[in-house]
């Protein structure tokens, strides 16, 4: 029998409900696997008496990253991490970006600014997003018009002063009609697709909590979008074998596709969506614990 640990957080208010990780730890046992859902900063757990640690939602990380890479390095040195330690760490760093560009994946232009850079901002007429560099479910990212560039300001070094780098971002002005879709990857093939509507709303302060999946709806997604997808995984630094893993995409102002994110580290699944995916996500990590 193998043992499975499902790798989430300790509640919180800042903390969303993962509602895969009952189903998932369930389906997982009466498959014939020992699983259990464990918080990853819990230091009662020895990560050594489990096959494979799988991280599914430990969503409080952003705002830990030193932290949690460090916990994902000791973990990974125990037991087999899913996905492993050298992912999470480029992955937790959204200037993984800038590498993917590189490698001529269509991504979003994304601008980095640096604690003790200048904050240079958009002058142009459209609007701009400013994110933090380690963030998830859209925390401390706001969309800004080139009039509220004093706030953008504001916002930029209240980051910086987090320590955190700050993104900025052109506004991807199809997401209000087209919204963002999510592919998912399991066990290196595709899974399924959802798409969800447009998360940063005008005038919405960057410290107010938002809705990371509004509207959420199944997607059945086109040809050039698996493309790109499947191009941003092959650009993954070292290929990596990877478990799990969810491209998030954008159209451009030209319609094509481009990668908003890259989520390597702890994607929400979305299995509430798409029940039938939940036989071939058990298999695949049974599969990868008794390997």
């Amino acid at each position: 029998m193998v043992r499975v640990a499902l790798v989430t957080c300790a509640d919180g208010p800042d903390v969303a409900e993962d509602r895969d990780l009952p189903v998932l730890v369930r389906a997982l046992n009466e498959a014939g696997a020992q699983a259990s859902a464990e918080v990853w900063d819990d230091g009662r757990v020895d990560w050594a008496r489990f096959d494979l640690a799988v991280i599914r939602s430990t969503w409080d990380y952003s705002w830990r990253a030193a932290e949690f890479t460090a916990w994902a390095e000791r973990c990974g040195a125990l037991t087999r991490l899913a996905n492993p330690a050298d992912v999470v760490r480029w992955n937790t760093d959204k200037r993984y970006l800038a590498d993917l560009a590189a490698a001529r994946v269509p991504v979003v232009e994304t601008r980095y600014l640096a604690p003790g850079d200048a904050v240079e901002l958009p002058d142009g007429p459209g609007e701009f997003v400013v994110k933090p560099a380690s963030g998830a479910g859209a925390r401390f990212a706001a969309r800004y018009t080139p009039d509220e560039h004093d706030t953008a300001v504001r916002h930029v070094r209240r980051l910086h002063d987090d320590g955190f780098t700050a993104m900025v971002q052109p506004y991807m002005r199809a997401v209000d009609s087209g919204g963002e879709r999510a592919l998912q990857f399991f066990g290196g093939t595709p899974l399924h697709a959802s798409r969800k509507g447009p998360v940063l709303a005008p005038g919405t302060p960057y410290d107010r909590r938002k809705t990371a999946h509004p509207g959420l709806t199944a997607w059945t997604p086109a040809a050039d979008e698996l493309g790109v997808a499947e191009a941003a995984l092959a650009a993954v630094p070292g290929a990596p074998e990877l478990l799990y893993a969810r491209v998030d995409l954008v159209d451009g102002d030209d319609g094509r596709p481009r990668v908003m994110e890259l989520e390597l580290v702890e994607p929400n699944l979305f299995l509430w969506l798409h029940p039938g995916s939940l036989p071939a996500v058990v298999e695949r990590i049974i599969e990868a614990a008794g390997s």
